[in-house]
């Protein structure tokens, strides 16, 4: 979204704060801080559609988001095609109350994050919600989100103007005036206390409570439709390799979680430069090097994981000083990262990529070792990956009916539109007509209870058919 990596945190513990104010129990303070720290969760969903729209999907969500307008800036930078703002709002919302629906949250909450886009006036998105229709948990996260990012642009008293100018269209008078007779005062609280403690905290919203990393996996991997998977092929290659090297099992689950979260990063960077054939200007080519650094950064905000961030940062360094962002040399890499590095690569040589075709296997093999013979990776570490491991077990899907009714036909064109592929190019594929896989497609969303390509994608891969 552009916006820099406390946002979401902080606009959760304010719009957690307002829940309170406002008269809520404790349901709502904790629904509140969960829709605010979701609201963007299916940003990486839409990042394909957003891109096509305007092309930056990073810079323009960021230029949207500070868009100084009595209304939607979102519905006001669509105006020209409605379509479009149904669409991403759309995909967007499904796929945030989908990954509630994964995290187990409330039915209330993914029912939310399943309207986040709705206005207190009824012209906003996904239904035309309006009044005491909308959740009163999307009001209390636009308001707070609202205010963190006015604030840090304009300064309180433009963000009070802004605010005051949105009350009464995008939500209530009455919730936006008591958010604006507290905005001083809390903003002050956040800068004083950056761990966000006390009544309505995030740590009191979540105690105890913790989550699958497979599922920030998935959705890592929606950002760009040729990831799809990546980031578990390589947590499980990664795994395996630690294994075979004897590294103990504590070793072997920081490599393989450090592998889930390595491609946080590359959501700082627009799809247009990931989705560029040919060689990367020099300019591009420096936002994909702090990739990894923002992948460190970002994930680090989890304390659980500040020994994963650290090794999910070095997924790019190369052990002659060829790699990124630091340039380390072979003795300030961790085994851990190493073998992510290899396992990284490994993967994306067997893979399609917009620049180049998969490898098969064996030059995929070959080249990988070619690598290691010019120093650029640990010959030891792409050994042990390419030594064929003992058999493993295949991840059983997770019991759902709906999913167990799809044919070996729905699975490969779901496999092929997962990735990106066009309902055209999917017919080429598999020797169909276009309308025979529009058919399919129909199916597969009527039977896995989706409506976008975003959305049947994570459900998939949440169930193990992808």
């Amino acid at each position: 979204m552009g916006q820099p990596i406390d946002h979401s945190p902080r606009a959760a513990w304010m719009a957690g704060q307002l829940a309170r104010e406002a008269g809520g129990d404790g349901a709502l303070c904790t629904e509140a801080t969960t829709v605010s720290l979701l609201r963007w969760s299916g940003c990486t969903a839409n990042a394909p559609e957003f891109a096509q729209l305007f092309g930056d999907d990073v810079g323009g969500r960021k230029a949207l988001l500070s868009m100084q307008t009595p209304g939607s800036s979102f519905r006001a930078s669509t105006a020209r095609s409605a379509s479009a703002f149904l669409s991403l709002s759309r995909i967007h919302c499904e796929v945030s109350g989908d990954i509630a629906a994964q995290l187990g949250l409330a039915v209330s909450t993914q029912h939310a994050l399943r309207h986040l886009f709705e206005s207190y006036d009824g012209t906003g998105a996904p239904d035309g919600l309006r009044g005491d229709e909308v959740p009163t948990a999307v009001y209390l996260a636009a308001l707070a989100g609202d205010l963190d990012i006015f604030h840090r642009l304009y300064g309180i008293e433009q963000a009070s103007t802004l605010i005051d100018q949105r009350a009464g269209t995008l939500y209530p008078r009455a919730l936006a005036t008591s958010l604006l007779s507290n905005a001083s005062q809390w903003l002050d609280a956040l800068e004083s206390d950056p761990a966000m403690s006390g009544a309505c905290s995030l740590d009191a919203a979540f105690v105890d409570r913790t989550t699958s990393l497979e599922i920030l996996a998935d959705v890592i991997d929606l950002k760009l439709p040729w990831m799809t998977g990546h980031s578990r092929r390589v947590a499980e290659s990664a795994k395996s390799t630690a294994q075979v090297l004897g590294l103990d099992d504590h070793r072997q689950q920081t490599v393989y979680r450090a592998a889930l979260i390595h491609g946080m990063g590359r959501a700082s960077v627009p799809n247009m430069i990931w989705n560029t054939p040919g060689k990367l200007p020099a300019a591009s080519w420096e936002r994909v090097r702090l990739a990894p650094y923002w992948t460190g950064r970002a994930a680090k905000q989890i304390g659980s994981l500040a020994r994963e961030a650290d090794v999910a940062s070095y997924t790019y360094e190369r052990p002659d000083g060829s790699g990124y962002f630091r340039e380390s040399k072979a003795d300030h890499l961790s085994i851990e990262g190493r073998i992510l590095a290899v396992a990284a690569a490994h993967s994306a040589l067997l893979s399609d990529r917009p620049w180049r075709f998969a490898y098969g296997a064996e030059e995929g093999a070959s080249m990988l070792q070619d690598e290691a013979r010019a120093g650029r990776h640990d010959a030891d570490i792409v050994d042990a990956l390419l030594r064929k491991p003992r058999a493993a077990p295949r991840r059983a899907p997770v019991a759902n009916s709906s999913a167990g009714l799809l044919t070996e036909r729905e699975k490969d064109v779901l496999r092929l539109v997962s990735l990106g592929a066009s309902n055209k190019r999917v017919a080429q594929q598999l020797s169909i007509s276009p309308s025979t896989v529009r058919t399919h497609i129909e199916s597969v969303f009527r039977k896995l209870e989706s409506s976008t390509r975003a959305a049947a994608t994570l459900k998939a891969t949440h169930l193990g058919l992808l």
